[in-house]
């Protein structure tokens, strides 16, 4: 059976419509061309899997953004600036085949003398710095809020509900982990000895004509975790890996009397005691992965015949480790995005947040500070499938006070797409809002680098800020005097806009078109968007 897409419209601006005939059209294909074009059904390629965010729409029928269509007709070998991407996260491999060539170095530092060669403030800061030291497990903020008495009667019992609420989800979801994995145990020792074999097959299990209930049982745990896996390994794999999560939340995120903080050695909220870290953002342990897999989304090097791209292909990435296992601290987040812009990053890439905020006036100020510096600030909008603009769902940092006017005009916050076009095209974790979330990008089961120079799938907003952040560099390197405001109203105006409805949060009761839940309604578009910055840069169009 054949689909076909419905409508895509072009976000003109009024000044973009009266550009004369003979200017460069934003549009990747013609749009009449789009209608007729067959939704994919069939399932994606590995090929296509590994890079779907990099694929066209029309070429491709898979809602990517065009990055390969942009490298072949318009960037081609044209280098452009050197462009410095702050990741602002969980401090990343430093020595990644993928990525050792794209960092940031500090030229005016000398590495390993314990001194402020260069006079920042920072010690040893040759990729970035590490200002959370050698902690990695952390509180939620709303456990930390009652530990500490943080604020009045009112803010204090909010976290309370909050943290009592999502403590017993994760002991209920541990304890449920708990019986699974015993219940796959006994299953999986009576299968094994019943076919005789230590390995063995879905077409094995499918075999054993059982003789009493229990045999009966036990071949239908099998069966059904082969559903979820194409191995026993694979299910003892993630049956461990979530059992560790929910211990994980319990013993640390959910543990009002944990503190994680006490090895730094500074006063957290206290944003004058300053001199703590140290000068090595690089991951701390294994697991702590997400600043990997963000930085090759953005960088990763291009055609070197390893792992994947990035979207940027002229870029030195910085790295600034400021977010825990845990909530991040509002301190360390304002002092991140400080050292970002004193140290030359053009855009700091924002893959995390938070439903309380404290000091937020503190990352507010920062966020200025980055306005007043020309430093674009992207950030992903949170993977809780919620509505942002509703008072009760709040996602920090964000750039404005109770959905006021924004504090700055060079934050840009970014949801979730998956690489089905039509109504489940917006990811099913993804938040969204109209006032809060600008542009959607691809952010669904994303393949990256992972530390030991290994790669791997996941999903979030925390891979979708990553490649606009990538697309925003690709602008800044190919067009230098465009400023952040004007980058960021280039990746919101001339993304795809499709018309049709979607689905939020996974609920298919609850529908709306792009435009309604988010401020452009586009999709971001590497093709169209380097179209319009040459544009803007040629005083053909006012942004």
């Amino acid at each position: 059976m054949t689909f076909n897409f419905p409508k895509l419209c072009i976000g003109f601006s009024a000044s973009l419509l009266l550009m004369s005939c003979g200017a460069t059209s934003l549009v990747s294909t013609p749009i009449e061309n789009i209608d007729t074009t067959p939704l994919k059904i069939a399932d994606l390629s590995d090929s296509e899997k590994k890079h779907w965010g990099h694929l066209d729409l029309v070429a491709d029928t898979i809602p990517g953004m065009s990055v390969d269509k942009a490298y072949t007709d318009i960037i081609g070998n044209k280098k452009g600036q050197k462009v410095i991407v702050a990741v602002l996260d969980s401090g990343m491999d430093l020595k990644h085949e993928d990525l050792d060539g794209v960092l940031w170095t500090n030229k005016g530092e000398k590495p390993g003398n314990g001194i402020d060669d260069d006079g920042n403030g920072y010690i040893d800061d040759i990729h970035g710095y590490n200002f959370l030291g050698e902690s990695y497990n952390e509180q939620l903020e709303y456990a930390r809020i009652v530990r500490l008495n943080i604020g009045d009667a009112t803010l204090q019992s909010k976290a309370k509900k909050q943290l009592d609420e999502n403590y017993q989800k994760a002991l209920q979801n541990k304890q449920q982990y708990e019986q699974i994995l015993q219940a796959v145990k006994t299953a999986d020792e009576a299968i094994k000895k019943e076919l005789g074999k230590e390995t063995y097959t879905k077409k094995d299990v499918a075999t054993i004509k059982p003789t009493d209930q229990a045999m009966q049982q036990h071949v239908g745990v099998i069966t059904q975790m082969f559903t979820f896996a194409e191995s026993i390994a694979e299910v003892y794999e993630d049956l461990n890996a979530g059992l560790k999560h929910f211990t994980d939340q319990l013993n640390y995120n959910y543990n009002k009397d944990f503190n994680g903080r006490e090895v730094v050695g500074d006063n957290p909220y206290d944003i004058k005691d300053l001199g703590y870290g140290n000068g090595n953002p690089q991951n701390l342990v294994e697991d702590e992965s997400h600043g990997t897999h963000v930085a090759g989304i953005i960088a990763a090097e291009r055609n070197n015949g390893k792992g994947v791209n990035g979207v940027a292909n002229n870029v030195a990435i910085m790295s600034i480790r400021a977010v825990p296992n845990g909530d991040e601290y509002d301190k360390d987040i304002a002092l991140g995005i400080r050292y970002a812009v004193d140290n030359g990053a053009k855009i700091i890439n924002a893959s995390f947040g938070k439903s309380f905020s404290p000091n937020a006036e503190w990352v507010y100020d920062a966020l200025k500070y980055a306005a007043e510096n020309d430093v674009l600030f992207v950030h992903a909008a949170g993977n809780e499938g919620a509505d942002l603009d509703d008072p009760n769902n709040p996602n920090f940092p964000n750039d404005q006070v109770n959905n006021g006017p924004e504090i700055s005009d060079n934050v840009i916050t970014v949801g979730a797409l998956s690489s089905k076009y039509g109504s489940e095209m917006v990811a099913t974790f993804s938040n969204y809002g109209k006032i809060n979330v600008d542009v959607f990008a691809p952010g669904d089961n994303i393949y990256s680098t992972m530390p030991d120079n290994d790669y791997e799938y996941q999903g979030g907003t925390s891979m979708a800020a990553p490649a606009v952040a990538g697309v925003a560099a690709l602008i800044r390197s190919q067009y230098p005097k465009l400023s952040a405001s004007e980058v960021k109203h280039i990746l919101m105006e001339s993304g795809l806009a499709p018309m049709a409805k979607v689905i939020l949060a996974g609920d298919a009761s609850i529908t709306k078109t792009l435009n309604n839940v988010s401020t452009s309604g586009k999709i971001v578009n590497a093709y169209n968007a380097l179209i319009m910055a040459d544009n803007v840069s040629k005083g053909k169009i006012k942004i």
